[in-house]
């Protein structure tokens, strides 16, 4: 007479992450010996798939591949996700203890999935984090290739901002090497000017990534986290990306590829805008507060993880009113 081949399954009970092996050829035996090795009472149980909480009827059981990891839960217990429990686990413990990080580790180490690789891989990099300390002494890690002039993580972190809005400048000021008439070029080269004194009043705008400053002036908290504004059509990041560079040395290279995205485009709308409006009128009579704000600051500069980073035309326009400054009747 045929015997039916023993299936080999992996089982562990809701609240204890410590698995067993076990070899049965029905679902009414994998109940019996799971309640005898977990010592729970058969009263009521159900088996689920630890990885999504779908419950294993006779039929079900038939078709489960050897070595699926399952959980037996007694009357009145659920389960609805295995990596859902297992990320609850991590952080209901210490974060900054060795323990947690060698758990997200061994997590990482056994999960296939690329989706959960990825998260369970963020989720290391931001365990190994020591944003409450600020001086390079406390964290040298963090500071290498770093010139020795930064003395602490939000010194640099403001010079990183300040270097990204002189980019800006030094792109406006490019633009007048193409302007081929002499009149126009004379008064662009007036506008970059005052455009570079103004943005010399207010430090370049570097506060804007240190977290040393009042809230009014950052884009981050008081710990460094910074939260991705979405992309220029959306009111919100709809993945809610977030990093903390104040973190961890990888983290800090991980947000040079975020951006400070200009709304209204700056090479497309808004260079292009205050070329043409100096064909029309002298330097004096263009409202610089306005382009300003376009060009430097963050009304119109949205912080956005790569992801969200649309790069075709956005197709947004200066508003004609405000180009020129208001002639007092």
């Amino acid at each position: 007479m045929h015997k039916t081949k023993p299936k080999l399954f992996k089982i562990r009970s809701a609240n204890n992450a410590k698995k067993y092996g076990v070899a049965v050829v029905s679902l009414k035996e994998l109940i019996k010996k799971g309640c005898h090795l977990l010592k729970v009472s058969s009263i009521g149980v159900q088996i689920c798939l630890y990885e999504d909480g779908t419950v294993v009827t006779e039929d079900y059981f038939l078709n489960l591949p050897d070595n699926t990891e399952l959980v037996l839960l007694s009357e009145g217990e659920s389960w609805n996700d295995g990596f859902v429990y297992e990320i609850n686990q991590v952080l209901g413990w210490d974060r900054h203890t060795e323990l947690l990080i060698n758990a997200a580790r061994t997590l990482l180490s056994d999960e296939h999935s690329p989706k959960r690789r990825k998260i369970l891989g963020d989720l290391l990099r931001n365990l190994k984090d020591s944003s409450e300390v600020e001086s390079r002494a406390e964290d040298k890690d963090w500071f290498k290739g770093i010139d020795v002039r930064f003395k602490t993580k939000s010194a640099y972190m403001k010079y990183n901002c300040e270097s990204r809005i002189r980019g800006y400048l030094k792109e406006v000021d490019g633009q007048t090497k193409v302007i081929s008439n002499a009149k126009t070029k004379t008064e662009y080269k007036k506008v970059v000017e005052m455009l570079a004194e103004k943005l010399k009043a207010v430090r370049n705008n570097g506060t804007y990534f240190d977290r040393s400053e009042k809230d009014l002036h950052k884009l981050c908290t008081e710990e460094g986290w910074f939260s991705c504004q979405g992309a220029f059509d959306v009111n919100e990041c709809p993945f809610l990306h977030s990093i903390n560079p104040y973190g961890n040395r990888e983290s800090r290279i991980l947000f040079s590829t975020w951006n400070l995205d200009h709304v209204i485009e700056k090479k497309r709308t808004v260079i292009p805008t205050l070329v043409e409006a100096l064909q029309k009128k002298k330097s004096s009579e263009i409202n610089l507060d306005y382009f300003f704000k376009l060009l430097f600051t963050r009304e119109n500069l949205k912080l956005v993880h790569i992801v969200c980073h649309k790069k075709g035309a956005h197709e947004l326009h200066c508003d004609p009113r405000k180009i020129y400054k208001r002639v007092k009747k």
